[in-house]
């Protein structure tokens, strides 16, 4: 979760949200992403996205079993779906995001038995650490 944090912080560094995610498989990180949603206007290019790319190009497959994926804020509806896709088996979150976390916040996608993959969630890992990283940006925001 620390090098996720590290990814959230050079996303605010980039004035992005600061959402930051990696893909550890084998005791080791094989994608790593942060918010670019800004820069490069992409509506998809959250975090958790940008890292399941990564990892996909490093075990050479769109099949990511036998990864955790680490993410600073509880992952939305859109890349709970694509933790659905890369079928990974568990998510490790910090902070809870109560109007659009789908990992028990709003949706529990990770459990919904009509998928044809479920994943392991567990929330709260760093969540003060994490949550305090995103009200300093939204409060610079504000004040700015």
């Amino acid at each position: 979760m620390r090098a996720a944090l590290r990814e959230a912080e050079e996303a605010a560094r980039q004035d992005e949200v600061p959402v930051g995610a990696v893909v550890v498989h084998g005791g080791r990180i094989i994608g790593r992403g942060h918010n670019q949603r800004e820069m490069l206007k992409d509506p998809t290019a959250h975090a958790e996205m940008i890292a399941i790319t990564q990892a996909a190009a490093a075990l050479d497959g769109w099949r990511l079993e036998g990864t955790t994926l680490y993410v600073t804020l509880e992952p939305c509806l859109m890349c709970a779906g694509a933790i659905v896709n890369a079928r990974i088996p568990r998510v490790v979150f910090g902070a809870k995001d109560p109007k659009a976390g789908a990992c028990g916040s709003v949706y529990q996608v990770g459990l919904d038995a009509r998928l044809n993959h479920r994943f392991e969630t567990t929330p709260g890992v760093l969540a003060g650490e994490c949550a305090a990283l995103l009200q300093a940006f939204f409060a610079k925001k504000r004040d700015g």
